[in-house]
């Protein structure tokens, strides 16, 4: 069975959170475009990931804006925008400084957090985060180039 939902308010959008087990440590698990965070307990190696993550650390999970359970018809979110979602889901649960686990693309709102906000950060690591994902004369790689395509 999932935790609970619960919202926390970032401006004016909701941002679904659910919180396992007990820290410290806290630990926030931060996935890229795509989630809802009730479905994922659906997934039984998915749940069985975070379980083992609630062994040591109180689990942190959101749903980005415009995803899952958190508002939906918000428009694509700036890294920003994603990373005031995070502090207020921190400031929500009441965790003063946590250690970020980034997936994807969550990895690089996780770096910006860490960069913006160090005294919140006590740890990062991340995993599949690009680099960089617009393709340009420098960084041929990428998945779009600067006009999306």
């Amino acid at each position: 069975m999932p935790p609970a939902t619960r919202y926390a308010k970032s401006g004016s959008v909701n941002i679904a959170y659910q919180t396992l087990s007990e820290g410290p440590p806290d630990l926030v698990w931060v996935i890229g475009n795509v989630s809802n965070i009730d479905m994922a307990w659906e997934e039984p190696r998915y749940a069985d990931f975070l379980n083992r993550l609630a062994g040591f650390a109180r689990v942190i999970l959101f749903d980005r804006r415009g995803s899952g359970l958190s508002d939906r018809d918000v428009g694509q979110p700036t890294l920003e925008e994603r990373m005031d979602d995070l502090l207020a889901v921190l400031d929500a649960v009441g965790s003063e400084r946590a250690a970020l686990f980034g997936f994807s693309e969550g990895g690089t709102v996780c770096a910006l957090f860490a960069a913006t906000h160090p005294e919140r950060v006590s740890s990062l690591v991340l995993y599949g985060t690009p680099a960089r994902i617009i393709a340009d004369a420098n960084h041929p790689y990428g998945l779009f180039d600067a006009e999306g395509a």
